[in-house]
């Protein structure tokens, strides 16, 4: 196949999607009333309401949803800008979509601090960093004829799929779970789907364009480091860069049998090109060590409050008593952690956990 003569321009490119755990704690003076607002959100199921209702919760607007999430959450609201749900005893508090909308127009970092500043005017602030749980990069080109189908593009992945409607391709999916890659008509998708035609005068054009989009999940976020927003500025190329030249590349197809040897589409050496320029640090891969024990702590904490409610229910059991409190389970297990303590062995079994913990045994 020729390479194609006809134009294609990038009209667009950058986060189209974001999702973000956040870890607040209350100041002094905490203007949130987790009370209030399950009695405002069970009033409107009680009146069967299912629209929601309009709130006002310190600097913000927000539609408060009469029902929780299917994630565990108790609250959710939204505005323009953000999906939150939140509950005062989940871990994380809060977890944060960004509208596309907003993205577009105002920028993932303005969004984020925009959230915070939401969060100090209720009275909450940060006990640690923000963590980043899903992230896509798109590219709209204006690609005016498609010259290539499914068996144009090499990947690495086994999974993949096409979508067609009046015998036309609109769709080529690649991947699944923590790395996706689509490449599909999104003029087409506004028309028949999403209806976002305010795309149209950030293109400048409301046809012939094609979106390249990357939707990248929570594990090869860690894996390059990138868990805050200073991270994903700072490493968006080092990113990236694996995946537009080794996990999928469109090419051409010629006779060699190595298919991973036939030439790049120009379409896919221009979006090279432009990840390219991106900002990076030139890493291949980093392992967040801080995150890892971080995570691993939290997992232990887990199996440790599973096993104090069986001190609680052994409690219950040897006394009697209808109601047994956490703090006296906790006190209970201390007391006989304490019996078995050996401080003669305490510190050389920590430094054997230590050593098979930096050994990569977590």
């Amino acid at each position: 196949m020729n390479p194609p003569s006809f134009a294609f321009s990038l009209l667009l490119s950058g986060l189209d999607t974001v999702e973000c755990a956040y870890y607040l704690i209350p100041k002094s003076s905490s203007h949130l009333d987790f009370i209030g607002l399950a009695v405002e959100r069970d009033s409107m199921k009680q009146a069967k309401i299912k629209a929601g209702r309009e709130i006002q919760l310190g600097s913000e607007s927000f539609l408060l949803a009469p029902h929780g999430t299917g994630s565990g959450y108790p609250f959710l609201i939204e505005n323009e800008a953000f999906i939150i749900q939140f509950g005062e005893f989940n871990r994380p508090n809060f977890f944060v979509k960004f509208r596309s909308i907003a993205l577009w127009h105002h920028g993932a970092v303005q969004l984020h601090q925009r959230f915070l500043a939401w969060a100090d005017s209720v009275g909450m602030m940060q006990s640690q960093p923000e963590r980043l749980s899903r992230v896509d990069f798109a590219f709209d080109y204006q690609l005016p004829q498609i010259d290539f189908d499914e068996d144009h593009f090499v990947s690495v992945t086994t999974s993949d799929n096409q979508h067609r409607k009046n015998r036309k391709v609109q769709t080529f999916t690649f991947g699944a779970g923590e790395v996706v890659l689509r490449v599909y008509d999104k003029s087409a998708e506004i028309t028949e789907a999403s209806n976002k035609t305010w795309f149209y005068p950030l293109w400048g054009q409301d046809k012939d364009v094609w979106r390249i989009e990357w939707q990248i999940r929570k594990e090869p976020l860690r894996k390059i480091g990138i868990t805050t927003f200073d991270s994903l500025l700072e490493r968006q190329a080092d990113l990236l860069r694996p995946l537009v030249t080794a996990h999928t590349t469109l090419r051409i197809p010629n006779q060699d049998s190595n298919r991973s040897r036939w030439p790049l589409h120009p379409l896919w050496q221009d979006l090279i090109t432009k990840v390219n320029q991106m900002q990076g640090l030139g890493l291949v891969q980093e392992l967040d060590h801080k995150t890892l024990l971080e995570e691993r702590l939290y997992r232990i904490a887990i199996s440790v409050y599973g096993y104090v409610k069986r001190v609680a229910a052994i409690d219950a059991l040897y006394t009697g008593a209808d109601k047994v409190y956490m703090d006296e389970s906790l006190q209970h297990l201390w007391n006989v952690i304490s019996e078995v303590h050996d401080p003669l062995t305490w510190q050389n079994d920590v430094n054997k956990k230590i050593t098979q913990m930096r050994l990569g045994e977590w």
